[in-house]
């Protein structure tokens, strides 16, 4: 996405750093010379007349416009950020634009916006379009990938944009149910069909009745009971335990695996016919790893939902966020879902910064400080040292806002070089350690 933003130098640089922490690279200040065409979205501050006419142009090409705290207001803007606003409200408000425009990335162009399959990179975009190819077709699809990645969250949401919607979606853990007790829980029993069958009870398959079968962790199932699934499959009949009555298996089949299904087939542990009747539609979920641009998006979510379960809002300093984004996540969204829920019980409605990540989470380096926002965005000095060195502009600036924004970059720079250790940074900057700290405070600097 191609943003523009037009507003003084300070705020200026604090909405790229955000911007860029947030995984959004176009950004520029710049806008003279600049076709309007080339705009996708407009953040504005106080302007001057030249960046008034030049909004009053791309507001008349619809290009979506986003004010600021300090701006006044337009009638043509749709969205506005609050007067307190941090990299969480930037995410959700790019959210909402992009549902908006019905655009969330060149792999997903004309998806319906949906919270089922949460990113923008071009795995989840490919995983969208198979999706929307097969949910209405009555054919069985094995969904694989780690554990953690949200293969459930998949059959979920194939589930939700099929025919069978209005029906139950019904699922079952394959690995977790003891052999012994997976026949009964899948077919259901009669009374006296075994020790402890005091009454005849449904199984999976009756409950999910004109809806879907989730088969979780098919891999898992013994050989014994994959014969008996292969022939509910190919014969969309069953029989209870116990009972000679055959009943019809109205429900859609899906399974998924974190296994190798092709590895166990060659070693005798996974029936080759079932995996082919399984098979119809393979959909891969990629590792958390490979998807590392969809992680603050991911926060974002995840964050709502524990506010809205009542344990407080989270908050995450950019250094904090980007260490996360740098992790490797073997455990996957399940991984980053329980580290989230342990920061806002242990920092209820407070920004947790690098220092407060656990320490097996925090990066000993963030290469990404290296080509900083400040850097990236036109018209503003790459280092304070050029800062300093450049010359007055003809046309005046703002001296205050120009030296508050050097302050801000140097005391950036020196908690990057010390891990966010106040105590070091300020040794750095000469500075008395409560001195640092109130200066953090007015510049709204959080590690």
């Amino acid at each position: 996405m191609r943003i523009l933003i037009l507003a003084p130098q300070s705020l200026t640089q604090r909405l790229a750093a955000v911007l860029q922490a947030v995984g959004e690279e176009q950004v520029s200040s710049d806008y003279v010379g600049l076709d309007a065409d080339n705009v996708d979205v407009v953040f504005y501050a106080e302007l001057n007349p030249e960046q008034s006419d030049y909004l009053a142009r791309c507001s008349a090409l619809s290009v979506p416009i986003i004010s600021t705290p300090s701006a006044k207001p337009l009638a043509e803007h749709t969205f506005s950020l609050p007067d307190d606003f941090y990299y969480q409200d930037v995410l959700e408000l790019l959210y909402r634009l992009r549902a908006s425009v019905g655009v969330t990335n060149q792999a997903d162009v004309g998806a319906e916006p949906n919270e089922d399959l949460v990113g923008c990179s071009a795995a989840i975009g490919e995983l969208r379009r198979l999706l929307r190819q097969v949910a209405d077709k009555m054919v069985t699809v094995l969904i694989t990938g780690p554990s953690g990645s949200g293969k459930e969250v998949v059959a979920r949401s194939l589930h939700r944009h099929s025919l069978r919607s209005n029906g139950p979606f019904v699922p079952i853990n394959c690995g977790a149910i003891p052999r012994e007790l997976l026949e009964s829980e899948l077919f259901g029993h009669e009374r006296g069909a075994f020790t402890g069958a005091i009454s005849s009870r449904a199984g999976r398959f009756e409950l999910a009745e004109g809806g879907t079968l989730f088969l979780d962790e098919i891999g898992d199932m013994p050989l014994d009971m994959q014969v008996k699934i292969l022939r509910v499959i190919q014969e969309r009949q069953f029989q209870r335990v116990g009972s000679d009555k055959t009943r019809v298996a109205d429900v859609r089949i899906i399974a998924a695996t974190h296994r190798d299904l092709a590895s166990m087939i060659a070693a005798g542990e996974f029936r080759e016919d079932l995996y082919y009747r399984l098979n119809v539609f393979p959909l891969q979920v990629p590792p958390l790893a490979e998807r590392q641009e969809d992680i603050p998006d991911l926060i974002r979510v995840l964050s709502r939902q524990l506010e809205a379960d009542g344990l407080g809002r989270l908050r995450l300093a950019s250094s904090a966020l980007q260490s996360l984004v740098q992790q490797p996540w073997s455990g996957n969204i399940r991984e980053l879902a329980n580290l989230l829920e342990r920061l806002v019980i242990m920092y209820p409605d407070q920004v947790v910064g690098l220092g407060d990540l656990p320490e097996s989470y925090r990066c000993a380096a963030e290469p990404w400080r290296e080509h900083g926002a400040a850097e990236q965005v036109a018209g503003l000095a790459a280092t304070p040292e050029a800062a300093l060195s450049s010359a007055l502009p003809t046309a005046g600036l703002d001296m205050k806002a120009s030296l508050q924004a050097l302050e801000r970059s140097w005391i950036e720079q020196a908690l990057a070089t010390h891990s966010g250790v106040v105590s070091k940074a300020a040794a750095h900057l000469g500075l008395r350690r409560t001195t640092l700290i109130e200066k953090m405070r007015k510049l709204e600097i959080y590690v």
